[in-house]
């Protein structure tokens, strides 16, 4: 009869980094230009030094918008910096992206594209804890410049009454 001896060994190193550095990139400009319609998550297609970079929390997402071309739903403006230690096979910093999403999503989308005055940005990016990079995209309208007034009163209101909360 043979004996096996099984090993218990605890994850250290890269898994254990990779689970405890949350990378969340956030536009924070969209919340003040636009207004959002309705939100979805979509995959994006990267190649390896673009994620490595993206782990690096190397990733502007601030243009970023996204549209359609041949049913095929695309990313531009988006800047991922080169990878510090790639070679030859680095990535161009700004290149078009293509997102991942189900037909009918994107069926869905581009029909309520063609509504005037709506656009679909970029809210955030991040990665899962398989270690995707994943993209929150919005359909949106633009605000005019009295609703982003409203929103500044609202937020000041606001930030007087959690002081007002904090004195008492």
């Amino acid at each position: 009869m043979k004996k096996y001896y099984f090993c218990l060994a605890e994850t250290t190193g890269k898994d254990n980094e990779m689970a405890e550095k949350n990378i969340y990139i956030k536009n924070k400009k969209a919340s003040f230009e636009y207004e959002t319609l309705q939100t979805y998550t979509a995959g994006i297609v990267l190649t390896g030094t673009e994620i490595k970079s993206i782990r690096d929390g190397k990733a502007n997402v601030t243009e970023a918008f996204c549209y359609f071309h041949n049913g095929e739903l695309w990313c531009k403006g988006m800047h991922i910096s080169e990878y510090s230690y790639g070679s030859y096979n680095n990535h161009t910093p700004d290149r078009e992206r293509k997102l991942l999403l189900n037909r009918r999503e994107l069926n869905k989308m581009e029909e309520k594209l063609k509504d005037k005055g709506i656009t679909i940005i970029v809210l955030s990016m991040y990665l899962t804890q398989r270690g995707w990079a994943k993209v929150d995209i919005a359909l949106a309208r633009g605000k005019k410049q009295f609703d982003k007034r409203e929103d500044m009163k609202e937020r000041d209101a606001k930030r007087d009454m959690d002081r007002a909360k904090r004195r008492y």
